[in-house]
Order: structure tokens, then C-alpha cells, then sequence
């Protein structure tokens, strides 16, 4: 049997065994080592030392469990809470405030973290509640929560672009670049919807009650500052030195760590038991993200050694299909994944199959790169997995899955324009890193 017909027997297996409920890293390490000895006999061992090793060596992801513990501790400080009732607030008097107020702070809060479930979740118990009051849309409501929850996975510095970089062989810092319009785009576009929805149907978003708003004007303006600038200006900084080639990602998510535990101490916020938390949380998320990492830059390198990357590119390429097409269902594949799959599997091990395919067509690496985000960030509203789902039920019993989904689907609707405009118009994604970098 050749070893190019042996690498898709392999990836036969990997997709069967993830769908079955194996560990994914286990399962990688597992096939890599059965069909690399098969393959080509005992090069295998050595490849799995050599992948591990540069893994381990790779300085960029060292970014990862930094940015994680930033994110944890920026939730810690309790600062999202602070700025959400002061936004509603300021804006009690305007029909769909609390859509406002939500987008606002999901936004900053994205630059904060990127972790979903944590950003859909302070959000469900922030806004769940008083949406509820106030008379809110059900959908409308469950929806721009749970699409707010997931500009984590695109804005920068996001944790899915930190590992995707390597992958990609481009900086992160010109993804970072690149995601930075992508995001504020999203942003505005479901702003925008909630908005325009009010305003053909004001019992969709009704003013706040006259009891809730505010009396004192000055000292509302005090606690919106007091929750913004100090996260803003942390994120801007860790950002900002890293876009701009201050420092390295890893030394601005190394300055983003270190801010973000002397706010959650200036706020009081900081305990024991609670940084004792922050560091086991962010000990499980990095050792489950950089283990992958480590395996599935195993189980890719015995694949392309089989040789079986470049059979299916060749046959691709074959068709004589026009490029846009191919990308077309690249798209799609990728979009179909997300939905039984997270995106650390897809970006850790679809992707690097693909991307032989992708710089044959031609396509700029960055470009994609953003595309691919933005396609996964859509698969967490996609029923019926979407965990941003599950996750918003969890902190808002009152609202039912099926409402949920209904108002998910709206805001899934208006991820996809987004990925078709960002086809249209690469400049949205391409833009920014040409004007800070090309010189």
C-alpha cells in the first residue's frame, strides 16, 4: 500500500476517533505512532521527539498562558460589572440601551479576554436579568449576548491568533493587526442590527423604567471612567506595544499579566483563594491548548511525510476549479467542523492540511488567516452544538434553548455577510498591516 493512501486511512481514524469521544491529544500520539511505523518504519520516534522539541522551543506560545491568566484576572477584578451598569445608565433615556450596553462592554471585554465561555458568561449575568426586567426581546437579547461572547476569539489579542500564527508561519503580530478591522466591524454590524431592529419595533428594546436610571449625574460619569480606563488602557498597552513592535507577544502578554494582577489589587479584588483559582484555571487551559499543539504538530508532520498532503492538493488543483470556488469549500468544511469541534482541533490540525492547498491558489496567508477566524467565532452560535448556547442557559434559566438558538441564528446571519464582505474586500483585513508594517 503506498504511504500517500496510508495518510488517509490515518485521517480516516483521527476524525472516527474524535467523534467517538477519545482524547483528542492521546488519540494524535496514538495514530501518529501506528501509521508513521507503517509508513516509514522507525523515523517516527525521532520525528516525535524533534516536533515535541520545537514546540517546546516555539517562544510565541509562551504568549498563551500569559494572555489566559490576564483574561482570568481582568473577570476577577469585576470591572465589567461596574462598567455595564454605569453604560445602561448613561444611556437609560434610548430605546435599546441594554443592547448598547451590552455590545460596549463585550467589545472591551473581548480585547480583555479571549476566552468565549467566560465572555458569554459574565455577560448572561450581567445583562441576563436586567433584559428580563426591562422587558427585553428574548432572542434579540440571547442572541447579541451570545455574539458579543465570541468577539473574544477575534479581537487581539486573541488567544486562538497567538497559536495560529506558527501555524501559518506569519507573525502574530501582523494577524493581530489584521483582526483588529475585522472585529470592530463585527462589532458595529450587530450593534447596528439590534439597533435598527428597535427602531422599527420599540417593544423589542424599551427605555429603561424611571426608577432605574440614574440620579447623579457626575458620579455615574466617575463609575463609567472607573471601569473603563483602567482596562482599556492595559489592553491598549499590551496591544499596542505588540502591534507596534515594542516589545514581543509574549513580553506584552507578559506586561498584560503583570497589569491586569496589580488592577484586580488596586480594586481589592485580589484574595488567595481566588488567585489560587486564576492559576489553576489558567494551568488547565494552557496545558490543554500547547499539549495540542505538540501532537497535533506530530500527527501533521507524519502526515505530510506520508507524502498525502501534496496527493490531495495535486487532485484539488486537477479540477481546474477557479480559486474562489476552492476557497468556497474550504469555507465550508471548516464552518461544518466547528460545529462538533472547538477551534483549537480545527486550527491545530484541519488548517496545516490545508494550507499546502491554500499557498498553491495563491492566497494571501494573513487574509486567510482572519477568514478562518472569523468562520470559527460563527460556529459557536451554529446549533446544534453552539456551546455560547449552553453557556447562556446555564447563568439565564428564565430564557428557553430554543429562543436562545432562534436569536443566535439572526447573529450567525451576520457573521457570514461579514466573512463574505472580507472575501470581497480583503483591504478590511489587509489594510492595517500594510500601513504599519510596509516599508
Amino acid at each position: 500500500m503506498s504511504p500517500e493512501f496510508i495518510g488517509l486511512i490515518m485521517v480516516a481514524a483521527m476524525l472516527a476517533g474524535i467523534f467517538v469521544g477519545f482524547p483528542i491529544s492521546f488519540t494524535l500520539i496514538f495514530l501518529g505512532l501506528i501509521f508513521g511505523y507503517w509508513g516509514f518504519g522507525e523515523l517516527v520516534f525521532y520525528l516525535l521527539t524533534l516536533q515535541f522539541n520545537a514546540t517546546m522551543m516555539e517562544q510565541t506560545l509562551a504568549a498563551v498562558p500569559l494572555f489566559v491568566f490576564m483574561g482570568i484576572m481582568m473577570e476577577q477584578a469585576n470591572l465589567m460589572e461596574r462598567l455595564f451598569d454605569s453604560v445602561q445608565k448613561i444611556l437609560a433615556g434610548v430605546k435599546g440601551s441594554l443592547y448598547l450596553a451590552v455590545m460596549f462592554v463585550a467589545t472591551i471585554f473581548a480585547a480583555a479576554t479571549g476566552i468565549v465561555g467566560a465572555s458569554v458568561t459574565i455577560l448572561g449575568i450581567m445583562a441576563g436579568k436586567p433584559m428580563i426586567r426591562s422587558g427585553y426581546d428574548v432572542k434579540l437579547s440571547a442572541g447579541l449576548i451570545a455574539a458579543g461572547g465570541t468577539l473574544g476569539i477575534l479581537i487581539p489579542p486573541s488567544i486562538m491568533l497567538v497559536v495560529m500564527g506558527p501555524v501559518l508561519e506569519v507573525p502574530v503580530t501582523t494577524l493581530f493587526a489584521a483582526a483588529i478591522l475585522p472585529g470592530i466591524l463585527l462589532a458595529t454590524l450587530f450593534t447596528g442590527y439590534a439597533m435598527l431592529r428597535c427602531l422599527v419595533d420599540p417593544k423589542l428594546g424599551p427605555p429603561l423604567a424611571l426608577e432605574r436610571r440614574a440620579v447623579g449625574a457626575a458620579a455615574l460619569w466617575v463609575e463609567f471612567f472607573a471601569g473603563l480606563v483602567p482596562p482599556a488602557v492595559l489592553v491598549l498597552a499590551a496591544l499596542g506595544s505588540i502591534v507596534f513592535g515594542i516589545a514581543t507577544p509574549t513580553e506584552g502578554a507578559a506586561c498584560g499579566a503583570a497589569g491586569s494582577l496589580l488592577l484586580t489589587l488596586a480594586y481589592r479584588r485580589l484574595t488567595w483563594p481566588r488567585l489560587k483559582d486564576a492559576l489553576v484555571k489558567t494551568l488547565e487551559i494552557s496545558v490543554l491548548i500547547l499539549f495540542l499543539v505538540a501532537t497535533s504538530n506530530f500527527f501533521g508532520a507524519v502526515f505530510a511525510r506520508l507524502g498525502t498532503p501534496t496527493l490531495l492538493t495535486d487532485a484539488l488543483l486537477g479540477l481546474d476549479l477557479n480559486r474562489y470556488v476552492v476557497l468556497f469549500f474550504i469555507m465550508g468544511l471548516i464552518f461544518l467542523l466547528g460545529w462538533p469541534l472547538e477551534w483549537v482541533p480545527i486550527v491545530l490540525i484541519v488548517v496545516p492540511f490545508l494550507l499546502p492547498l491554500v499557498v498553491k491558489l495563491g492566497f494571501d496567508l494573513t487574509w486567510f488567516g482572519i477568514l478562518v477566524a472569523v468562520n470559527l467565532q460563527t460556529a459557536w452560535l451554529s446549533p446544534p452544538v453552539a456551546l455560547s448556547a449552553y453557556f447562556l442557559k446555564g447563568v439565564v434559566p428564565q430564557w428557553e434553548l430554543t429562543d436562545i438558538y432562534k436569536g443566535m441564528l439572526q447573529f450567525m446571519g451576520l457573521q457570514l455577510f461579514a466573512l463574505v464582505l472580507i472575501i470581497i474586500f480583503p483591504e478590511i483585513a489587509l489594510w492595517l498591516p500594510k500601513l504599519i508594517y510596509s516599508k
